[in-house]
C-alpha cells in the first residue's frame, strides 16, 4: 500500500471509528485489503476535477462549505480529487461579503472540470457587489451558458443558482434556491422543486447558505459513493439534512 492509501484509509478508519463506536483496531486489516483492492481497480481513474466560482460580493460560507467538502474527499478515495478556485477574469483577489480577501489562482476552464459550482451572495443588496451585480455586468451569465457541453455538471447554491437562471440554465428545469430568491426563480422559468437538493442530472441546485454542505455531500455520494459521504459526515460531524430530490425520487 502506498502512502497515499495508507493515509487516506487512516482517516476513513478514524471517521468510522468516530461513527460507529467500534474500535478501529478490530477492522484494519479488513479495510486494508478493502483499500489495496480498491487501489487496483480504481487507480487509473481520471481525477475528479471541481471548480468554484468566485467573483466581487460571493457569500463566504457559499463557496466555503463546497469547496472543504469536495477537497476533503480525497480522503475518501482511491480517485484523486482536484478542487478549484475560478474567476472569469482570471486569476486574481476578490473581496467576499463579510470583507474577506480571496484569491483565485487558476483561470477559468469548465472544459476542464466534472463540477462546477457557483455560489451566491448579496442578491438582498442590489447597488452592491454580488449576484445582481454580475447578472448586470452580464459576462458570468454568458459565460455560464457557454460552459454547457457533455460531462460537467453545473451545480449552483443559494443565490448563485440565480446567475444560472440568468444564464438560461433552469428555464423548464427541476431547481430550488433561497427561498427568497424562490419567486424569482419561478417567475424566470425554473420548476421550483421543494427540496433542500435537486438533481436534475447535468444540473444541481440546492437552497440557501448552509445548503452548499448539503450540495457537495450530494455530489460526493453520487460521484465517489455512499461511504465517501458517510466517512465525510462522520469527520465533518455533520450529518446530510433535508431532501434531494432526484428524477428517480426523492432522497
Amino acid at each position: 500500500m502506498n502512502r497515499r492509501t495508507l493515509l487516506r484509509t487512516a482517516t476513513a478508519l478514524s471517521a468510522a471509528g468516530l461513527a460507529t463506536g467500534v474500535p478501529t483496531a478490530t477492522t484494519t486489516a479488513a479495510t486494508t485489503a478493502t483499500g489495496t483492492a480498491a487501489s487496483s481497480g480504481s487507480g487509473h481513474r481520471a481525477p475528479l476535477r471541481a471548480q468554484v466560482v468566485l467573483f466581487e460580493g460571493v457569500e463566504e460560507l457559499d463557496l466555503a462549505a463546497p469547496y472543504e467538502v469536495l477537497s476533503a474527499s480525497d480522503h475518501f478515495t482511491e480517485r484523486d480529487v482536484q478542487v478549484r478556485y475560478v474567476a472569469l477574469d482570471g486569476p486574481r483577489t476578490v473581496t467576499a461579503a463579510f470583507g474577506t480577501r480571496l484569491r483565485a489562482d487558476h483561470r477559468w476552464a469548465p472544459e476542464e472540470a466534472d463540477f462546477l459550482v457557483v455560489p451566491g451572495g448579496g442578491y438582498a443588496r442590489r447597488e452592491d457587489p454580488g449576484v445582481w451585480a454580475e447578472i448586470r455586468r452580464g459576462a458570468l451569465p454568458r459565460a455560464l451558458a457557454a460552459a454547457r457541453r457533455p460531462g460537467l455538471t453545473i451545480a449552483g447554491l443559494c443565490t448563485g443558482v440565480m446567475l444560472l437562471s440568468a444564464a438560461g440554465l433552469t428555464r423548464g428545469r427541476p431547481s430550488t434556491t433561497h427561498h427568497r430568491a424562490q419567486p424569482d426563480l419561478a417567475e424566470q422559468g425554473g420548476v421550483l422543486k421543494k427540496a433542500r437538493v435537486v438533481d436534475d442530472g447535468d444540473l444541481v441546485t440546492a437552497g440557501g447558505v448552509t445548503s452548499g454542505l448539503d450540495l457537495a455531500l450530494w455530489l460526493v455520494r453520487r460521484e465517489l459513493g455512499v461511504d465517501a459521504a458517510l466517512g465525510l459526515e462522520a469527520m465533518l460531524e455533520y450529518e446530510a439534512r433535508g431532501t434531494v430530490w432526484t428524477s428517480q425520487g426523492l432522497y
